[in-house]
């Protein structure tokens, strides 16, 4: 789509259609690009889970939070800081994939403090909370003192 119009679902809700690359950034409108995770998917947690671990695998973090950011909006409330953490490490992972170290620090900090608080959640659906927030401290600790960034996805799941 071209012009001043905004891409809108057929709702009327504002979608950006934009091509993206692996990492997320928009391409230019014709240009081809990653397949997109649909929005607005009401998927199991063990579904959400798997989906996002293949993304993170694949090396399309900023995919992953699509999928991972689905449960976060659709989920029960009781459950809101396990994806909302998880969604957080992934585009904390996709910041720092892009260069963006501070932007990474940040994520990365806010993703661990969601999935500092998401106890019974994490328990329930395997997720290794623990593991995960040691892991974004180890990123966000290397992204804040500029050394090399070890860019392997996390493993969710315990």
């Amino acid at each position: 789509m071209t012009g001043s119009a905004r891409d809108r679902d057929a709702a009327g809700r504002a979608r950006n259609a934009r091509p993206r690359d692996a990492l997320g950034r928009p391409l230019p409108y014709g240009e081809p690009g990653e397949p997109r995770a649909p929005e607005g998917v009401v998927r199991t947690p063990t579904r959400t889970l798997h989906e996002a671990q293949e993304l993170l695998d694949a090396g399309r973090p900023f995919h992953a939070h699509e999928v991972l950011e689905d449960a976060w909006k659709t989920g029960p409330d009781d459950e809101r800081d396990l994806w909302r953490g998880l969604a957080q490490l992934a585009v904390g992972l996709t910041h720092a994939a892009r260069g963006n170290t501070a932007g990474a620090a940040t994520l990365l900090a806010r993703g661990a403090r969601s999935l500092g608080t998401a106890g019974a959640a994490a328990e329930r659906h395997g997720v290794d909370d623990a593991g995960l927030v040691a892991w974004a401290a180890r990123l966000g600790a290397a992204a804040v003192g500029g050394t090399p960034l070890d860019l392997t996805p996390p493993q969710l799941r315990r």
